[in-house]
């Protein structure tokens, strides 16, 4: 493929499509007309020799070849965008940017809603969007769906991402502040066993969380009566109940004053959680990116002060 005979707005048209997967979406995203877009579609098939999509049913999806291309377009871009509009720095004071941060409920609990009130002080013109947490992180990362990944290192695993360590966290069984069948401090194996749990999830599969993974992988049987997606939905489902749940210490804190439980140690040992934040190194000598990152260290240092 010679680039001098290719129109390289191309490329823009082409994301648009990779990502939204309809031609009319695609065209409101970029402020193109149907016909122009169904023009430059047929032009992109001529210069890939693929159909890139095709009809399945009602729906369109994305050939093979289609697939391979997400990541590399928009790569491409992404770093023609920082070339064209690169400042020599960033005063948060002033520049407007926007940023987006992926996290579960409960990271955003601990730490984002204290974040985003330094931003609002420091950074009036700097738009911050919360999204949640995804079960494949790696993607969002890639497709630049996402500035910063909050991701405890348990789950993301090994990767070439650059990151940094920001909190840790320990896990507690929450009851209902009236359940007379827990004891004030330290429950037995055979209390923790007997009563029914309310268990976090995620994903159709219901991923469960790291400390009910570990139980489920120590071959400990428990009777679980409801899952839910939202950790933060977890202390408020448990109360008036008999039921027992996992919840971390940080976020019960937070929640303390709201809801009518309480909480004590597990009478089973439970591994430590480890958030970290993740980026795409084509971020890091970004100097808007990089204040994000400190500051977002900042407010996971002052955590515990």
């Amino acid at each position: 493929m010679n680039l001098r005979n290719v129109d390289l707005n191309l490329l823009v048209v082409l994301d648009a499509l990779l990502s939204e997967r309809n031609v009319s979406r695609a065209g409101q995203r970029i402020g193109l007309s149907q016909s122009a877009m169904s023009a430059a579609l047929s032009r992109l098939r001529e210069v890939f020799r693929d159909p890139l999509l095709i009809r399945v049913g009602r729906e369109l999806a994305l050939t093979r070849n289609a697939e391979d291309l997400i990541v590399p377009i928009r790569d491409a871009l992404s770093r023609i965008e920082k070339t064209l509009l690169q400042k020599p720095g960033f005063d948060p004071a002033v520049d407007a940017r926007t940023f987006s941060i992926s996290a579960s409920d409960y990271a955003s609990l601990v730490l984002l809603t204290r974040f985003v009130g330094v931003v609002a002080n420091e950074a009036p013109n700097v738009t911050v969007h919360l999204l949640p947490r995804s079960r494949d992180a790696a993607r969002v990362l890639q497709t630049d769906q996402a500035d910063i990944v909050i991701e405890p290192s348990e789950l993301f695993g090994e990767t070439d991402f650059p990151s940094v360590p920001i909190f840790s966290d320990r896990w507690l069984c929450a009851v209902d502040a009236n359940n007379q069948e827990v004891p004030e401090v330290q429950m037995t194996k055979d209390q923790f066993l007997r009563l029914p749990h309310l268990v976090y999830g995620i994903g159709q599969d219901r991923q469960l969380n790291l400390a009910d993974q570990h139980l489920a992988q120590s071959g400990i049987v428990r009777r679980i009566d409801v899952t839910v997606e939202s950790f933060l939905l977890v202390p408020f489902l448990i109360q008036g109940t008999r039921m027992i749940s996992l919840v971390l210490e940080r976020a019960a804190k937070r929640l303390a004053a709201t809801t009518n439980i309480r909480t004590l140690e597990c009478p089973f040992s439970l591994p430590d959680i480890h958030e970290s934040m993740y980026w795409h190194p084509r971020h890091t000598t970004d100097s808007g990116h990089r204040w994000l990152r400190e500051r977002l260290k900042l407010v996971a240092a002052e955590l515990d002060m």
